[in-house]
């Protein structure tokens, strides 16, 4: 019997992910995939800003936006003619080193985090199927089927990252509550002229009909998604991009000149009933999934896996209780319902038809957008909920206190447009202390004895802006989340935080 610390059932994003963090903090792990291969198609295309902080912690960010293409802004057409341009890097560049959405297909973004895998020496295991498993307090036994038949895989911890369709969510019977849109949406990946097709995302909104193109590279490779005609959509068909709508594509002048690939696909909106049940965890679409709708899903699975994978290593390295692991559901479960009733809203909204609908989404619509994304707060809001920056969990039982605008469950703000780069000490994966001024003495010496790094950066302007607190005290997670925020920087009340969750930091 193989015998491992991290089973993971699934090498999509999401499981190659949290193969990668577990390996980076010292975790054995093994991970499964019954296809043969990487993905060959792009399917899903933005990587968010956040996604590319958390890649930054792993030295990959640079890699995978050189090999993309920076998208700083969202267009919408009406009837032919652009009403409204939203810029991203007006909106993120004092937020996030990333201020933009980076397009990169998910084939080429698989194969780079595979490659990185194996450079860390695992290798991820092809035509190979989990079909069952048993588990009890110590761990789970789990049946694999490969091509040297079946064998068995004893594992602490498994890990279903095996998407919509998840076997581990099956045999643990958590349910999938929500359901499906009515209309059949296609996705097509071509090559177009026209201008539009000048390396940015457009959106067309038109009677009864929208489209959505996103740009790959600058010579006219893009992913193109709408809705195929109603006539059109009968069961047993074999739809092609002929049955597609061509209102919307037309109202952005372009010329479809290859079609490299098409697929239509039904839209759902689910959420399971437990993202953790006894040593089985389930991630990703195996645990969620919506719309398209902001480009949100592979990158609420990767942050699936980087929540989880510093959990479960402090676990494994007996720096915590098991408990700690129910903080993932706690804090990712919340996330998830938000979402999936955010782009529920967005999508209904985009697809709805009717004449009232059709002089919504075409008149009003884009002046409201254009309007709102001239006000500050309403363009820095929109911003960090497209880019997931504005993820929090401040209900979660690891978050505590508050100073300044930042309370315990934010995202470490950052402060390197015009002041410290205070996430470059974020790639140690690791407990951390930040202080933006003095640090007092004691502070000092009790991260010294507990093994904590701290951080101390002048106060700046640049702080100020970010919402931080002169002299105060911000404990940082492993996952570049602020769990306890102490205006008086106290040593006591950060060895109380511990000591009551019972975690060692070191």
């Amino acid at each position: 019997m193989d015998e491992t610390e991290v089973l993971i059932a699934g090498a999509g994003p999401t499981g190659l992910v949290l193969a990668l963090w577990l390996v980076r903090q010292g975790v054995k792990v093994r991970i499964v995939d019954r296809a043969e291969g990487p993905g060959t198609s792009s399917r899903a295309m933005a990587v968010q800003a956040r996604t590319l902080e958390l890649y930054r912690q792993l030295d990959l960010a640079d890699e995978i936006v050189a090999g993309g293409l920076r998208n700083p802004a969202i267009n919408m057409w009406v009837k032919g003619e652009r009403r409204a341009r939203l810029s991203f890097r007006d909106a993120g560049r004092e937020l996030t080193p990333y201020p933009f959405v980076l397009i990169y297909p998910q084939d080429r973004h698989e194969r780079v985090l595979a490659r990185r895998l194996e450079e860390a020496g695992v290798h991820v295991e092809r035509n190979t199927e989990l079909v069952g498993f048993e588990q009890d307090a110590e761990g789970v036994v789990a049946r694999l089927r490969g091509p040297a038949g079946e064998s068995v895989c004893k594992a602490a911890w498994l890990a279903g990252c095996d998407g919509a369709h998840s076997i581990v969510r099956h045999q643990l019977g958590t349910g999938f509550e929500g359901g499906t849109y009515e209309h059949t949406f296609y996705v097509a990946d071509v090559d177009v002229t026209g201008p539009s097709a000048n390396g940015e995302i457009h959106l067309s909104l038109e009677d009864g009909d929208f489209a959505a193109l996103f740009a790959y590279d600058e010579q006219g490779s893009a992913r193109l998604i709408g809705a195929v005609r109603d006539d059109a959509a009968k069961p047993g068909r074999d739809l092609e991009f002929d049955d597609v709508r061509q209102r919307a594509i037309a109202s952005l002048g372009l010329t479809i000149e290859r079609v490299n690939w098409f697929s239509t696909y039904r839209v759902h909106h689910r959420v399971t009933g437990h993202y953790r049940s006894g040593r089985a965890l389930l991630l990703g679409d195996a645990a969620h999934v919506h719309s398209p709708a902001g480009g949100q899903g592979m990158n609420t699975g990767i942050g699936d896996a980087v929540n989880l994978a510093w959990k479960l290593a402090h676990v494994l390295r007996g720096r915590a209780p098991d408990s700690l692991v129910d903080s993932y559901e706690a804090e990712r479960k919340a996330f998830a319902r938000r979402l999936v009733e955010t782009t529920d809203r967005v999508f209904s909204f985009v697809i709805a038809e009717g004449g009232f609908a059709d002089f919504v989404r075409t008149r009003i619509a884009p002046l409201f957008a254009s309007a709102a994304y001239g006000i500050d707060p309403i363009r820095s809001f929109m911003f960090r909920v497209l880019s997931q920056t504005g993820i929090h969990y401040p209900d979660s039982p690891l978050s505590a206190g508050h100073a300044g605008h930042v309370r315990g469950g934010d995202r470490l703000p950052w402060t390197g447009y015009g002041g410290p780069d205070n996430h470059e000490p974020l790639s140690a994966i690791a407990w951390q202390v930040h202080v933006y001024g003095t640090v007092h003495p004691a502070l000092e010496t009790w991260c010294a004895g507990r093994g904590v790094a701290l951080y101390r950066y002048d106060w700046c302007d640049a702080c100020q802006a970010a919402g931080l607190a002169r002299d105060a005290a911000y404990l940082v997670r492993p996952d570049a989340y602020v769990a306890l925020v102490d205006r008086a920087a106290d040593r006591d009340t950060l060895e109380a935080y511990f000591t009551t969750r019972g975690i060692r930091p070191a």
